[in-house]
C-alpha cells in the first residue's frame, strides 16, 4: 500500500510549520504532493519533522513532494505553452506514476480555457504511461460536473471576476479527464459526500483531487477529505488522502 496526501500548503507555509507538520502527521502519508509549495525551507523542514528523507521543491515552483519510500524518479514537465508545470514522481520498486497538479486559479471564465489548455497538455504528456496505473493528485482549482457552487457564498472579490467573465463559468475542465478515462477517487468512493475542501474555515468548494484510470479503481482502498481541527488552521486547503494498493 502507498498513502499519498496531496495538500496545497496556502502562499509557501512558512509561520505554520507546526500545524501543517501535525496534520500530516495525523494523516502517516508515504508520500506527500505539495501546492503552493514555493519554499524549499519549509519543505525541507516538513521533511525532516517527518522523517521523510526524500523531498523536493523549488523556489516560485508550486509543486513539490517528500517521501518515506525512496523515489527513483522525478522531474518537473512544463509543457509548451503551459503557464504551470506538473511534476512526475516515481516510488522504488512500483510500477505506480505520480502526477502532481496544480492548475491556473481564478474563478472566471477565461480561466477555465486555460485550465483545459493546461490539462490536455498534461494529458498528451502522460499518455505514454496510461495503461499503467498512476494518479493524476493535486489542486485543479476547478469544479467537478454535476457538483453546485454556489457562488453568493464567495467573496465579494471572486463574484466580481466572474460578473466581469459574464456571469457564468463553463466548467468543462474535470469532464475533459473523465472522458480521457480517468475516475474521480474520492467521489467514486464517497457518492454523497459533497467533500469540500476550500475554504477550511467555512468550506464552499470542492478543488482538490486524485484521479485514476478507470480500469485501476479497485486498487484505491480509501480516499479521504482530512478534517482533523490542526487542517483547519494549517492552510485555506483541507489535503486529500488516499491509499492505494501498488
Amino acid at each position: 500500500m502507498i498513502r499519498l496526501l496531496t495538500y496545497n500548503i496556502r502562499r509557501g507555509g512558512a509561520g505554520r510549520e507546526d500545524a501543517l507538520s501535525s496534520t500530516i502527521a495525523e494523516c502517516s502519508p508515504d508520500l506527500v504532493v505539495f501546492q503552493e509549495a514555493v519554499d524549499p525551507a519549509v519543505v525541507e523542514a516538513l521533511a525532516s519533522r517527518a522523517g521523510m528523507r526524500y523531498w523536493a521543491s523549488r523556489a516560485r515552483q508550486s509543486l513539490g513532494f517528500m517521501s518515506r519510500v525512496p523515489i527513483v524518479h522525478f522531474e518537473w514537465h512544463r509543457p509548451a505553452f503551459s503557464r504551470h508545470a506538473f511534476l512526475e514522481i516515481v516510488p522504488y520498486g512500483t510500477n505506480f506514476r505520480v502526477f502532481g497538479v496544480h492548475l491556473a486559479a481564478v474563478f472566471a471564465a477565461w480561466t477555465e480555457r486555460r485550465r483545459e489548455f493546461e490539462l490536455r497538455a498534461l494529458l498528451r504528456s502522460i499518455a505514454a504511461h496510461q495503461q499503467g496505473f498512476h494518479v493524476l493528485a493535486g489542486d485543479f482549482n476547478t469544479v467537478a460536473p454535476g457538483e453546485i457552487l454556489d457562488v453568493t457564498t464567495l467573496p465579494r472579490r471572486v463574484r466580481a471576476t466572474i460578473w466581469l467573465s459574464g456571469g457564468r463559468i463553463r466548467w468543462r475542465t474535470i469532464q475533459l479527464v473523465l472522458d480521457a478515462g480517468y475516475v474521480d477517487a474520492f467521489r467514486a468512493r464517497h457518492p454523497d459526500d459533497a467533500g469540500l475542501t476550500l475554504p477550511t474555515g467555512r468550506p464552499q468548494v470542492r478543488l482538490d483531487y486524485a484521479f485514476v484510470p478507470a480500469s485501476s479503481i479497485d486498487l484505491v482502498r480509501r480516499c479521504e477529505v482530512v478534517r482533523t481541527p490542526h487542517a483547519a488552521i494549517a492552510s485555506d486547503h483541507f489535503p486529500l488522502l488516499a491509499e492505494f494498493e501498488v
